[in-house]
């Protein structure tokens, strides 16, 4: 049994599709599927049943999976502890679409600056989705919002962040002084789609106050949210970070009256995989660079 064919093996296992997990892995699909063949020659049992457009685990391949995943994390851990210098190699850092254009590229460029020949890859994408890499060993530390549902991982809490009111610059409530939930009914709401744990933070917010915002349009990046808001869609909420990063005038922003809607913004990391020193010197100026805002 060779590493290559378990890395193989895991990738079909988790892309369902031979077309897919041929390319991620580099391979022709012809080549993939001796791989896997000599496996499963090898061990005497099907892995998967093959399906028209998909690559179904069987029983026998459920339990190689998991194995298989053990086995390459302590071959992973042990590679990158011996070789790890604390100046070379690569970060693996995940972030949720909300808090990644905003919070990381500061942070990206100053640990570049400092570490100029550590490599760092970032990977955009929603808290579930990070969290299975996380627990997978497919990234080192994560930026996502609270809660967080995965066991076993540590999560280190950031910072409470407010979430604003954003209206277009000529809207009847950006002369108020004082807004209040109440002012809000009826209005039409601009959401982020439902794979974004913000739209929950939000709708939670809303049902403690009673109020079920009418929701007209739904996309997926917080930019395209502040464009439809701007151009009258409707109203909406967003991170206070993203605010910084609106250099027009055609939006405004306030603060609600009383109890505001917030997230808590937190760091999460895999106790059970190893820590390299780039993560370890990482993770210090994360803290050290929120703390110096604060």
């Amino acid at each position: 049994m060779e590493l290559d064919q378990l890395r193989h093996f895991l990738r079909l296992a988790e892309l369902s599709n031979f077309t897919k997990a041929a390319e991620a892995n580099q391979l022709s699909q012809s080549a993939l599927s001796r791989s896997i063949g000599r496996l499963e020659q090898e061990l005497g049992q099907p892995l998967f049943e093959r399906q028209s457009r998909k690559a179904v685990l069987t029983e026998a391949g459920h339990r190689l999976f998991e194995r298989a995943k053990q086995i390459l994390a302590l071959i992973d851990n042990a590679k990158a502890e011996i070789c790890d210098d604390g100046q070379t190699g690569h970060l693996r850092i995940g972030a949720i679409p909300t808090i990644a254009p905003y919070l990381l590229p500061k942070l990206l460029q100053r640990f570049q600056r400092d570490h100029p020949k550590a490599t760092l890859l970032v990977q955009e994408d929603t808290t579930d989705h990070l969290m299975k890499r996380l627990s997978n060993g497919e990234v080192d530390v994560a930026f996502a919002a609270l809660p967080i549902e995965v066991r076993y991982l540590h999560v280190e809490k950031l910072f409470d962040e407010e979430l604003l009111l954003v209206l277009p610059n000529n809207h009847p409530l950006s002369k108020k002084n004082v807004i209040r939930i109440a002012d809000l009914q009826s209005l039409p709401f601009i959401l982020l789609s439902e794979a974004h744990c913000l739209t929950e933070e939000l709708l939670s917010f809303c049902r403690q106050k009673s109020f079920h915002p009418l929701s007209v349009e739904r996309t997926s990046q917080l930019a395209m949210v502040q464009e439809l808001v701007a151009l009258n869609h409707g109203i909406s909420f967003i991170p206070a970070m993203a605010k910084e990063c609106d250099r027009t005038d055609r939006c405004v922003y306030r603060s609600m009256s009383g109890a505001k809607p917030k997230r808590s913004v937190v760091l999460v990391t895999n106790p059970y995989r190893y820590q390299s020193q780039l993560q370890k010197k990482f993770e210090s100026l994360v803290r050290e660079q929120l703390q110096s805002q604060s």
